[in-house]
């Protein structure tokens, strides 16, 4: 089976290869990549790749996504591959990309199973069964070195969406504890919460202190984008993404 797989990815790769041009163009306008070693930066390409060939990235409102967009959005989605392999991708197959913030209409049930409708204009948006929705105005703003990845950040509930709804706890790997993830990712939410509502300053985006799901999301996007930082404000948080992500960012200034 591992020999049919490997043959695969080696098929893949050599038949759909991100032209060079492509390639460069894409890490030179993402600036969180310049510290990233020959062979994470090959494994980035080629994990890059991969995904390209996996998933359809299309367009909406009017947007059609070409090449260059195509492997810029491509290569942010494959940073949480670094240590990991696509098939923790398996539950989507498509991302949809929008030119600028984009409305939608959401149906839900209130305890008395009175049924509600609202629209709400989003940014970024992942279904439990369904695709990736996205902002392009936002994509180019992410892997700045800020601390703001909206395709980490939504790829990072579609992880944590493998195991059922979106709560902050996505299916952990092999030997990790449960219980040191509740215990690193409860207490640093909480006091992420407790500095929002104080009006304090936050170490990470104060959406972060909106709910579980979203101080997930938010601390991966900085595990990715300012890990000194998160190391720093929540050291439990960023060991247990590390044993995760089975990959350990590399020191960059911020």
């Amino acid at each position: 089976m591992w020999n049919l797989r490997d043959w695969r990815r080696r098929r893949t790769l050599a038949r759909h290869p991100i032209p060079d041009t492509l390639w460069q163009a894409a890490c030179a306008r993402l600036p969180i990549l310049a510290v990233l070693g020959a062979a994470e930066a090959a494994r980035l390409r080629e994990q890059a790749t991969l995904l390209l060939a996996a998933k359809t990235i299309s367009g909406a409102g009017g947007l059609e996504p070409d090449d260059a967009m195509r492997v810029r959005i491509a290569t942010l989605a494959a940073l949480p591959l670094l240590g990991l392999d696509l098939d923790w991708y398996d539950n989507w197959h498509e991302i949809v990309v929008y030119p600028d913030t984009f409305v939608q209409e959401h149906e839900w049930e209130d305890e008395f199973g009175v049924l509600h409708r609202e629209r709400r204009a989003l940014d970024g948006e992942s279904w439990q069964q369904g695709p990736v929705v996205l902002a392009w105005h936002e994509i180019e703003a992410s892997g700045q070195g800020s601390g703001f990845n909206l395709v980490i950040h939504e790829l990072a509930h579609k992880l944590d969406m493998l195991n059922g709804d979106a709560n902050g706890h996505p299916p952990l790997q092999r030997g990790m504890s449960h219980a040191d993830w509740t215990t690193a990712f409860s207490a640093a939410y909480e006091d992420m919460v407790r500095r929002d509502e104080a009006g304090a300053d936050t170490p990470l985006d104060p959406y972060a202190a909106d709910a579980p799901e979203e101080f997930f999301a938010v601390a991966c996007e900085a595990y990715f984008e300012t890990p000194a930082r998160l190391r720093a404000a929540y050291p439990a948080v960023y060991a247990q993404l590390r044993l995760f992500f089975r990959h350990d960012p590399p020191a960059r200034p911020e």
